[in-house]
Parts: structure tokens; C-alpha cells; sequence
């Protein structure tokens, strides 16, 4: 499976445990860091780990396992790193904060409808 692909399915399992909106960045030629970064929103803490977890087990029973997670216990941005791709799941106002949107703002966006 290519990575915009395996970048695609967390989307839809973010989607599936209603992540507000998600977005695909990709970074391919901008950096070294990922080819893709997944956004995604929680409403609560409780709810950026429910979508956090929910994408872990459900790559996992796809045969994707993650390198690390970081940040879970806190649960107001979630790193997930696939190596190829980063999974960053936010409470709504830090996603806000950071805005990582902005500071990649060359990258092409690809929305995923929830």
C-alpha cells in the first residue's frame, strides 16, 4: 500500500470516530520529516485519545504498525508517526494555536470528508 493511501485510511478512521476537519498535507519536496501529515480535531481530551487509539488498533489490524505515539496521556495533540506519514490529532483550539496549516502553507491540501 502506497503511503497517500495508508495516509487516506487514517482519515477514514478519524472520520469514522468523528474528527472534525481532517486534512492531508502533503509534504513530499518541502521537507525530510514525513511525506504526508493526517490533521485531524477532537472537541476534548478524551475524544483526541478515543481518535488516537481508534486509528492505532485499526492500522494495526491492517498490518500498519506505528513507530511511536507521543503525547496520548495528555491528549490535547497527538503525534502518531508512521514513518512515512505523521498523524496529528489536536483539541480544536491548539489546532487553532499551531496552525500548522499556515506553516505549511506550500503544501497541497487533500481534504477527507468525515
Amino acid at each position: 500500500m502506497e503511503p497517500l493511501d495508508k495516509v487516506k485510511l487514517c482519515g477514514r478512521y478519524a472520520g469514522e470516530k468523528k474528527a472534525k476537519d481532517i486534512l492531508i498535507l502533503e509534504l513530499k519536496g518541502l521537507t525530510d520529516i514525513a511525506d504526508y501529515f493526517l490533521l485531524a480535531s477532537g472537541t476534548s481530551e478524551r475524544h483526541v485519545r478515543t481518535i488516537a487509539e481508534y486509528i492505532e488498533t485499526s492500522m494495526k489490524n491492517e498490518g500498519i504498525k506505528h513507530l511511536y505515539t507521543e503525547s496520548y496521556k495528555e491528549g490535547r495533540w497527538v503525534i502518531i508517526d508512521y514513518n512515512d506519514f505523521v498523524v496529528h490529532i489536536f483539541l480544536e483550539e491548539l489546532r487553532e494555536l499551531y496552525d500548522l496549516e499556515s506553516l505549511w502553507i506550500e503544501a497541497k491540501q487533500i481534504k477527507i470528508e468525515a
